[in-house]
This record gives C-alpha cells, sequence and structure tokens, in this order.
C-alpha cells in the first residue's frame, strides 16, 4: 500500500486547528456544566421532589441523558468526520449544543407547566447528547492531526483537560457575574435561564470555525491519495470489534471510563460538594470553582507533555498510583473544613481538580494512536463518548447510594478508589502507543500498538 502524501501545516493551519479544537471542546463542556451549577436550582424548579437528594439525583439523571446519547452522537458524526472531513462536523455538532443549551434556559418550571417542564428539559438534553458525542469527533482529532508528532502529547492535554478545564473556568466565571447581576431569588427566576443563554456562545464559534480553519492535513492526504488511484482503506463502524478486537476495544473503554470517572466525581461534582455539602456561600462558589477550573488547565497540559516525553502507558500509571491515594484524601480534607475558611477549601479543590485531571490528559492521544486515519475519528469518539458515559454516571451512583447528604462523601471517596484502581489494571495490561500516527494502516492491524 503507498502512503498518502502529507503536507506539513502551516503555523496559522496549526495555530487555528489548535484553537478551534480546544475552543469547541471548552465551549462543550461550559455547556454541560452549566447544569451543574446551578443543579440545586434546576431541582427545585423542574424536578421537585420530597428529599433534597431525590431532586439532585432527578437533576443529575437528566445530566446522564446527554451523557448517554454521546457514543450514539459519536457513531453518528464520527462516520460524517471520518467521510467528509473534521472540519464540516464541527461546524454542525458546535452550532447543535449551542442552541439546544440556549433552549433549555426557555424552559417553563413545574409550577407553570407541570410535567411537562421536565418532558421538555429532558427532550432538550437528549439532542444535545446527539451533539455533544459529535463534539468529540471534530475536536479530538482536528487538533492532533494538525500538529507535528513532538507536540501531539502537549496537544491532547490543552484539548482534552484544558479544553475541558476553560469550559469549568467560563462557566465559573459566568455564574460570579450571573449570580451579582440575579442575587437570591432574582437567580431562581432569571439567573439559571441567562445560564443556559449563554450557550449560544458554540453556535457563534461554529460560525468562526467554518470561516477560519482548515481540514485536517492527514485526512486531506487520504482523500488525496484517494483521488490518485492508490489503494486506501475503507473501514467500517463494526472493524472496532471486529476479527478478535472485542477485547481491545472493551480495554480500550475500561481505560476511559475510568479516566472519565476521576473527572466527574471530582470537577464535576466540586460544585455540588460545595454548596450541598460544605455549604460555601454562592459568592464564593464561584471564585473557588474558577481557580480550580485554571488549575486543571495547567495540569492537563503538564501531563500532556509528560506522555510524550516517557510515554503514554507510563504516564498514566504514575499519575493513577498517585491518585488512589491522593483523592480520596483530598475528598475527606475538603468535605470536613469548616466554611468559612475559604482559602484552605480553595486549595484542596484545585488539588483535588489538578491530579483527576492530569490522570486522563493523555488518554485522548493515546486514542488517536489506536486508529487509522480513516477510522480514526470514530474510533477516538465511541471510545471516548463511551467510556465518559459511564463516568458521567457516577455521581447520579453516588447520590443514589447516599441516604443523606452526609453520607456523600463517604460514598464518594469509595467510588474514587474503586475506578482509580481501575484505571490503574487497564493501564497495566495497555501497550505504549506513542508514535503509531506516524503509521497509516488497514483496518486489520490498526490495533497494533508502535514500539515505544
Amino acid at each position: 500500500m503507498s502512503t498518502p502524501r502529507i503536507t506539513g501545516p502551516s503555523r496559522r493551519a496549526t495555530f487555528y486547528a489548535a484553537f478551534a479544537s480546544v475552543a469547541g471542546w471548552a465551549f462543550d463542556l461550559f455547556d454541560l456544566f452549566i447544569l451543574l451549577f446551578v443543579a440545586g436550582t434546576v431541582g427545585e424548579l423542574l424536578f421537585p421532589a420530597s428529599s433534597p437528594t431525590l431532586s439532585l439525583a432527578a437533576v443529575y439523571a437528566s445530566f446522564a441523558v446527554s451523557v448517554l446519547l454521546r457514543p450514539a452522537g459519536a457513531a453518528i458524526f464520527g462516520g460524517i468526520a471520518d467521510r467528509h472531513g473534521r472540519k464540516k462536523t464541527m461546524v454542525i455538532v458546535l452550532a447543535g449544543v449551542g442552541l439546544c443549551t440556549a433552549a433549555m434556559g426557555a424552559v417553563p418550571t413545574y409550577a407553570t407547566a407541570g410535567v411537562w417542564a421536565p418532558v421538555v428539559f429532558l427532550i432538550l438534553r437528549f439532542f444535545q447528547g446527539i451533539f455533544v458525542g459529535g463534539v468529540v469527533a471534530a475536536t479530538h482529532t482536528l487538533g492532533t492531526e494538525s500538529v507535528g508528532p513532538r507536540w501531539r502529547g502537549l496537544m491532547s492535554g490543552l484539548i482534552g483537560g484544558g479544553g475541558a478545564g476553560l469550559g469549568a473556568a467560563i462557566a465559573s466565571g459566568l455564574f460570579i457575574v450571573v449570580s451579582q447581576i440575579f442575587p437570591g431569588e432574582q437567580f431562581e427566576v432569571w439567573g439559571w435561564r441567562v445560564m443556559f443563554f449563554a450557550g449560544l456562545a458554540a453556535a457563534i464559534l461554529s460560525y468562526f470555525v467554518l470561516r477560519g480553519v482548515e481540514e485536517s492535513p492527514l485526512w486531506k492526504a487520504q482523500q488525496q491519495a484517494q483521488k490518485e488511484g492508490a489503494p486506501q482503506p475503507k473501514p467500517r463502524m463494526s472493524d472496532l470489534v471486529r476479527d478478535g478486537r472485542g477485547g481491545l476495544f472493551a480495554l480500550n473503554i475500561l481505560l476511559v471510563a475510568s479516566a472519565g470517572s476521576q473527572y466527574y466525581l471530582t470537577s464535576g461534582y466540586l460544585p455540588t460538594l460545595l454548596d450541598q455539602i460544605t455549604g460555601v456561600h454562592k459568592s464564593s462558589q464561584g471564585v473557588i470553582l474558577l481557580v480550580s477550573s485554571l488549575g486543571v488547565v495547567v495540569a492537563t497540559i503538564a501531563a500532556g507533555e509528560l506522555s510524550e516525553r516517557i510515554g503514554r502507558r507510563r504516564s498514566m500509571l504514575l499519575m493513577g498510583g498517585f491518585n488512589l491515594v491522593a483523592l480520596p484524601l483530598l475528598v475527606w480534607l475538603l468535605t470536613s473544613t469548616e466554611p468559612a475558611k475559604t482559602g484552605l477549601i480553595t486549595v484542596y479543590a484545585t488539588a483535588l481538580a489538578f491530579f483527576a485531571n492530569a490522570a486522563y490528559a493523555p488518554v485522548l492521544v493515546f486514542l488517536n494512536e489506536r486508529y487509522p486515519t480513516a477510522l480514526r475519528s470514530r474510533g477516538t469518539a465511541v471510545c471516548w463518548n463511551t467510556g465518559f458515559m459511564i463516568g458521567g454516571l457516577m455521581p447520579t451512583f453516588v447520590n443514589l447510594t447516599s441516604p443523606g447528604l452526609a453520607d456523600v462523601p463517604g460514598r464518594l471517596m469509595v467510588f474514587l478508589i474503586v475506578v482509580v484502581a481501575a484505571f490503574l489494571i487497564a493501564n497495566a495490561i495497555s501497550p505504549e502507543t506513542r508514535g503509531a500516527m506516524e503509521r497509516e494502516q488497514l483496518p486489520h492491524p490498526m490495533t497494533e500498538p508502535a514500539k515505544a
């Protein structure tokens, strides 16, 4: 098989691809994070229940609706990205996510519309989940395919974790501003709606992508080779599990699920820990979450770069071993600190988010290196979204297994120990993948690891 000719990307193309991928993933996570920031308010207004934990569980269940639909969106838009390009896919999915999120701000309350309020909200979450699954198919391939091999580990951390941290930081900053503009009861009338309306920023970003971003050079090289008549692989979605690859596919999902669970049980659960468990004042919550989100950006970029130097597998094993002890300990310290000690709580919250997010920073490029260009969007998106779908369910399970709010910290610590242990096991039996994107492979050997 002839190897497709790959023209190195220009500095401008690299910058725009990196910016669009990071910003796209940031706004994607921003749209999802909004619900976590207003979980208590949305629970009271749209999902009233006799128990605070049941109301929270209902809100997180609506969060899970979007997460559950992500693999379906990954399959749909992953195929589009592999056949028609990463750029076109990014334009479609960002516009879809932004419009669905903004529409949530217009949903009537339960007091006004009765049962139709949560029904309409859940329908919007359904469609949002489909589009969110598609975002990964574009952002998680365009960025790493548009930089040189030396920078792929750093780009993995910048997009996968840095984008998430920026998304959370933007949501935190918005929460601070909106809480000041709509204090107290006003937040329950208009504040939470404004938070959702801000999702239109993702739709605006899609226009920027359409006008300024170039297509991935690896994808363009593959398309050019096809035009010149060179034999090219035409993989199908079933190639992810055919010919004995089912076990490897399951292993990839286990790794992503255990990494994603660390994210959702720390950064994703922090707003609830600060509000419902620790009792930090709302004005301080936004600042703490903003600082911790900025810490995530630093952590993931550093961890991604580390994976380029010592390898994906070794870096994830190193961070997983540390987190097995550190994450439960930090949860205990955070939830047992007096709410007035905001400085100490900020330190614990930032450390919790820092170490948990650093663990999954190399996962994006690890998945990219598992698949050839013709299947990379589908393989990466399906594994990532299926794994993070499982991880996204973990906060709901923590709430459901907690009889009362006082039981949440203990249950959370147990869940973290289990998922970090699974992360270590998955990494221990996975091969090193660094360098595999330099080889174009037919579907049959696509899962063969590169030599470290």
